[in-house]
């Protein structure tokens, strides 16, 4: 049983905090944290994220960036981060972590899976889609977290 979800970006101020806004929502028996690889520890979420998650009944306003450490993964039971490439990089930082290291879009696509992509720095359009990707993956976690 994962009672422990930690979701896993790259600076924890765009995607994870709203996927793990979005799991709590959905899961709120279940402990839910965030934490970014390269972490803008200290930072709130991204104007353009806020914008979308308040706008969707999210409440992200006392979401404080953290670091991943080796802490948080070791006290995680499922690690959800949003790229291939960051499943990767936790493998090669912490190699016992790999196993329960999953992506958040992990159900999209018909169950095929696929990466959501840092908006950062990009259009409002592009937080839109982040946006949609993460509510959608966000469900299909749910559903298998019943």
């Amino acid at each position: 049983m994962f009672e422990r979800i930690l979701v896993v970006c790259t600076g924890n101020i765009c995607r994870s905090p709203v996927g793990e806004a979005l799991l709590r929502r959905h899961a709120p028996k279940r402990h839910i944290g965030s934490a970014g690889l390269g972490a803008l520890v200290g930072e709130g979420v991204a104007p353009q994220a806020r914008a979308l998650a308040e706008a969707d009944g999210l409440d992200v306003s006392a979401h404080s960036a953290r670091q991943l450490t080796s802490s948080l993964l070791e006290q995680s039971d499922l690690v959800l981060v949003m790229t291939d490439g960051q499943r990767q990089a936790i493998g090669r930082n912490h190699p016992r972590a790999l196993g329960k290291t999953m992506r958040f879009g992990h159900w999209l696509d018909e169950g095929r899976g696929r990466d959501i992509p840092d908006p950062y720095g990009k259009s409002d359009d592009a937080f839109r889609e982040v946006h949609v990707l993460l509510t959608e993956a966000a469900r299909g976690w749910a559903e298998r977290l019943r």
